[in-house]
């Protein structure tokens, strides 16, 4: 009866390890996905209910401002407070955040129209989904083997991007029009709840206890997490490519929804809903590719895959879409968006490569690569709205073509020896 009883078990590590899954940390993929999707449920429709509710568009812009500050400190602090009191509790504490503050922000002040409050409570919620998420993701680094720890990165990756905005907006595609913008956004908590749930199913120790060392002083490990990033030089730069990747990525998206909208539906001649076709291929292409560079860089090579296929990948795709945009070529420019989509996918492996430059140090080199993705919430639109009225969209698409060859260039410099293929090719001989 024991072995009938355990052959089951050993069938479902077996299914999770061909996945590229570290079977111990499976529930917490199902967690992210949930959780992501809690936030994504707003994304397609809040700014526009809010406006709605009689806030001036100014005022609802420095709502989203606010949050993407509180969300770029949450992300740090998802590995600083890692290495003080272990990723689970970190993640914890990010979901009581996310629920609280949700509640509060749909009580007190969405139902009341009450300003002050949807910009506080709003604020507030940004520091959880970071701690969430961010907090699993460093305890995909602690508790999975080299040999497929991209693979696991990947699945992370396609959780997150999954979730937010692709299955979010799809539940509120479906509940909007059945029960109403407000209550869409209360059915979020549902899917926030199961994330918890989802995480409480999730038995690795690796996450419980804390990473640094017992006698290391709390603020101390804090302050590391900063310091990390000149102490050791290849750790800031990347944190650096992680800003250039999702800068660009974020840039875009303000381009996608504000500016490439009316100048494919105005200059170009596309209609509205062949735009939105082609956001939606391209956004999906970036889910499926997430997970599959996973599995590339483990074969691949981690540093190869961030370099060739994500950073010169990008500057390439980048110009393509533009060029494909600006000729009138609506099948060429479906085509050049989806390749954006999976090549701004390739970068998946850095997060390998972080927590391979400091393996004592897990928890304080992942801050500064969440750091890098918060930060790029200034630096993309920043550079939309620098370049954009002076050399217009073929400026913006240029300047993030650049940005992507730095990124390339920066990328040749993280060399790790745990790197699966980095050191019997091309770019990895000799390093």
């Amino acid at each position: 009866m024991q072995g009938m009883a355990a052959t089951p078990g050993k069938r479902r590590t077996s299914v999770l390890d061909k996945l590229g899954m570290h079977p111990p940390l499976a529930w917490g993929f199902v967690a992210v996905l949930f959780l992501m999707s809690a936030c994504g449920v707003e994304s397609g429709f809040l700014s526009a209910y809010l406006v709605g509710k009689g806030f001036s568009a100014s005022a609802v812009a420095l709502v989203f401002t606010v949050y993407g500050i509180t969300a770029a400190f949450a992300s740090w602090l998802s590995g600083a407070l890692s290495d003080v009191w272990g990723p689970k509790r970190v993640m914890s504490i990010g979901l009581v955040i996310w629920l609280v503050f949700h509640v509060a922000f749909l009580s007190l002040g969405v139902a009341r129209s009450n300003y002050p409050l949807v910009l506080f409570f709003y604020a507030m919620r940004g520091f959880g989904y970071p701690l969430f998420a961010y907090g699993f993701l460093v305890w995909i680094t602690l508790a999975t083997p080299t040999s497929k720890l991209g693979k696991s990165l990947g699945w992370f990756w396609f959780a997150f991007a999954g979730g937010f905005p692709t299955l979010g907006s799809v539940v509120a595609a479906f509940l909007v029009s059945r029960t109403g913008q407000y209550q869409t956004l209360w059915w979020a908590l549902v899917f926030a709840a199961v994330g918890g749930l989802a995480l409480a199913a999730v038995r690795d120790p690796s996450g419980i206890r804390r990473l640094a060392p017992a006698s290391e002083n709390p603020i101390r490990t804090l302050l590391s997490s900063a310091t990390i990033a000149w102490e050791i030089p290849k750790i800031g730069i990347g944190g650096i490519i992680r800003t250039i990747n999702t800068a660009a990525q974020l840039g875009f998206l303000v381009g996608f929804l504000v500016i490439l909208p009316v100048y494919c539906t105005t200059t170009v001649g596309f209609t509205l809903q062949q735009w939105l076709r082609l956001l939606t291929l391209l956004s999906i292409t970036n889910v499926i590719w997430n997970l599959l560079f996973g599995f590339i860089g483990d074969k691949f090579g981690w540093r190869r895959t961030v370099a060739l296929f994500g950073s010169a990948g990008c500057a390439v795709t980048t110009l393509m879409l533009y060029y494909s945009l600006a000729g009138h070529h609506y099948l060429l420019a479906v085509l050049s968006g989806m390749c954006f989509g999976a090549t701004l996918s390739a970068y998946t492996p850095l997060g390998a490569i972080m927590a391979a430059l400091a393996p004592a140090r897990k928890g304080a080199a992942m801050s500064i690569l969440n750091l890098g993705a918060g930060a790029s919430a200034w630096v993309g639109p920043a550079v939309v709205g620098s370049v954009q009225p002076l050399a217009g969209v073929g400026g913006v698409m240029w300047s993030f073509a650049i940005l992507y060859v730095i990124s390339a260039a920066l990328s040749l410099l993280m060399k790790v020896p745990e790197d699966p293929a980095g050191y019997r090719n091309s770019l990895g001989a000799k390093s």
